[in-house]
């Protein structure tokens, strides 16, 4: 995650090269510290080091580092033919490195020769199993081409071995959700919660799975959970306030008002209409009728 200081700091060096202030070096440095996808801009100033002998010289042995960050961009640019040459110079000062052999992956895959991208990806693995980089390339591969339930099956290769990468769950679990698997999305929130309990960002996507699946039980639980997101969030959070209201207005259609020893989940309701009216009148007062009138929906469905 890049910070506010940093980003500033990215955006300053960056205008200062377009304005001919120099500190390009600095700025492709920075932005692949930063690990930032600023391909047009990498491409442009790179290749005006690259072009340069001078400048070239002046950056000693980084410049295979330069021609590497330069073949990336060009293939997110889609200039295939620099990075065609880019992925050239570096094989023939590089022979057999495996590095290298990601790129020349990367650039069939951008080519859109996907059989030869896998054939080079398999190669890789099978000489470093462990290559997290080469096994999301894969996924990420499958994507590209529509292929929900190959990237489905990669990611679940992948997380057997790398089973805290909490980004690669969420992946996941978006995925199950494009394909309407909620059952299966569950799990992947529920692996989320366990190893991160403190972001409201798991519990409330959670939350909205479990009201999304329906029944009483999953309901109370999607309630619970959306009550979590307003503790973790201090009361802040709209989409759970909202949540636990359509919660109490499903679990009272389908109790039929048997739920009246349901004094907390009554009074959770109650404290979550009072937040939402108070943030519409402070935030966005012209829309505080229409809140009215769906709060007063969901009680008149109850």
């Amino acid at each position: 995650m890049v910070s506010k200081t940093e980003e500033e700091q990215v955006n300053r060096l960056e205008n200062q090269v377009e304005n001919g202030g120099g500190g390009a070096w600095e700025y492709l440095c920075l932005v692949r510290k930063l690990k930032l996808r600023r391909s047009d801009r990498v491409l442009k100033y790179g290749l005006e080091i690259l072009n340069d002998v001078k400048k070239r010289s002046a950056i000693g042995s980084e410049e295979w580092t330069l021609y590497e960050q330069v073949a990336i961009s060009a293939m997110d640019c889609q200039s295939l033919d620099i990075a065609k040459e880019c992925t050239g110079v570096l094989q023939r000062k590089f022979p057999g490195s495996k590095r290298v052999g990601k790129l020349e992956a990367m650039l069939f895959e951008a080519r859109g020769l996907w059989a030869e991208a896998e054939k080079a990806y398999a190669s890789l693995l099978e000489d470093d199993p462990l290559d997290q980089t080469i096994h999301k390339r894969r996924v990420a591969m499958a994507k590209a081409q529509g292929n929900l339930s190959s990237a489905i099956e990669w990611l679940n290769k992948y997380l057997e071995i790398f089973m805290a990468d909490h980004d690669s769950w969420r992946e996941l679990a978006e995925i199950y959700l494009s394909l309407q698997m909620y059952k299966q999305a569950a799990f992947c929130y529920e692996e989320l919660i366990l190893s991160h309990s403190t972001v409201p960002l798991y519990h409330l996507a959670y939350a909205d799975v479990l009201y999304t699946l329906g029944g009483l039980e999953n309901l109370h639980a999607a309630r619970k959970y959306y009550a979590a997101t307003i503790d973790l969030t201090g009361g802040k959070n709209v989409r759970a306030l909202f949540g636990v209201c359509l919660c109490g207005s499903a679990i009272a259609q389908l109790t039929k008002g048997r739920n009246k020893d349901d004094k907390d989940g009554m009074e959770l309701q109650s404290l979550s209409v009072a937040a939402l009216e108070k943030a519409y009148k402070q935030k966005s007062p012209s829309k505080a009728p229409l809140l009215s009138s769906v709060l007063s929906s969901l009680r008149a469905s109850s």
